[in-house]
């Protein structure tokens, strides 16, 4: 999530081009509708960023409750929407084709709403704890939140490997929070809140009920063609939109699409060159 936007549209050309590197047919379909949804939303908006951001005054108080479902697919610019997508691409592939492409748009619809519902929670608990009710005015927009929810299923989903933050290996099941403290010392103007909101969902779906109650509500609705070995975290594989090659294969494709930089490199090279746009813009 995001607060603020700026002009340029560089980190949207490179998205393309990344797009069109990785090539569309090896792009799982949610991903790549989901992909699609946010970039269309980023050139053709709803409504004005202030009027489908979300914050505890307007959504809450006031009950504009479409903030809720608006909010995560809106952009504050270019390069917000560059390094969500391209963390939406890796993410995307290894899950959808692990979970299944039905259960993946399922999970996706229901974060996109938890993280939202835990980001007011959040703020409100803040208001009141600091005594501050500019908390409640905190306006925030973007698909971040969702992909911390993902970041703690994949890496439940890979115990035990490292990964690099900043540079400094990390081991994956940490690699969500050393994340969430670096984005915010690179990116001050990124919603702290709103990227803790999607770890928190994230652990409700894998240490909590939410996996549960999203089964009971998939068999409710006669969505019971999810298998429900698809939900299960280990490290079998499931059904679903399925890749042809072995995970170390991914793993060597997923460096080809990112130009040799893992995902947490693209993240910082994509904030510091949103930064240095920044700086130029002054």
């Amino acid at each position: 999530m995001y607060s603020r936007r700026r002009g340029g549209n560089l980190g949207l050309f490179l998205l393309l081009s990344q797009l069109f590197h990785v090539g569309f047919e090896n792009i799982p379909p949610v991903t790549l509708m989901t992909m699609a949804l946010n970039i269309f939303l980023y050139l053709s908006p709803i409504q004005p960023l202030m009027n489908v951001c979300i914050n505890v005054q307007e959504t809450w108080n006031r009950n504009d409750w479409k903030r809720l479902f608006f909010s995560p697919f809106h952009h504050a610019d270019d390069w917000h929407l560059y390094f969500n997508m391209v963390s939406m691409l890796y993410k995307g592939i290894r899950l959808e084709q692990r979970i299944g492409s039905n259960w993946f748009a399922f999970m996706l619809s229901v974060f996109s709403v938890m993280t939202g519902i835990i980001y007011l929670l959040l703020e409100t608990i803040l208001a009141e704890l600091m005594e501050d009710q500019s908390y409640k005015m905190q306006c925030a927009v973007g698909f971040s939140g969702v992909l911390f929810a993902l970041k703690v299923v994949n890496s439940y989903y890979n115990p035990g490997g490292l990964t690099y933050v900043m540079g400094i290996p990390v081991w994956e099941q940490y690699a969500c929070w050393a994340e969430l403290v670096a984005i915010h010392l690179i990116a001050p103007g990124s919603s702290f809140v709103g990227h803790l909101s999607g770890i928190i969902v994230g652990l409700i779906y894998i240490n909590g009920p939410l996996k549960q109650l999203m089964q009971i509500c998939a068999d409710i609705v006669s969505l019971s063609s999810f298998p429900r070995q698809q939900t299960r975290f280990n490290n079998q594989g499931s059904s679903g939109y399925r890749a042809s090659r072995n995970d170390a294969a991914s793993n060597t494709e997923r460096h080809d699409y990112t130009g040799g930089m893992t995902e947490e490199e693209q993240l910082e090279e994509a904030i510091r060159a949103s930064l240095d746009d920044d700086s130029r813009d002054r």
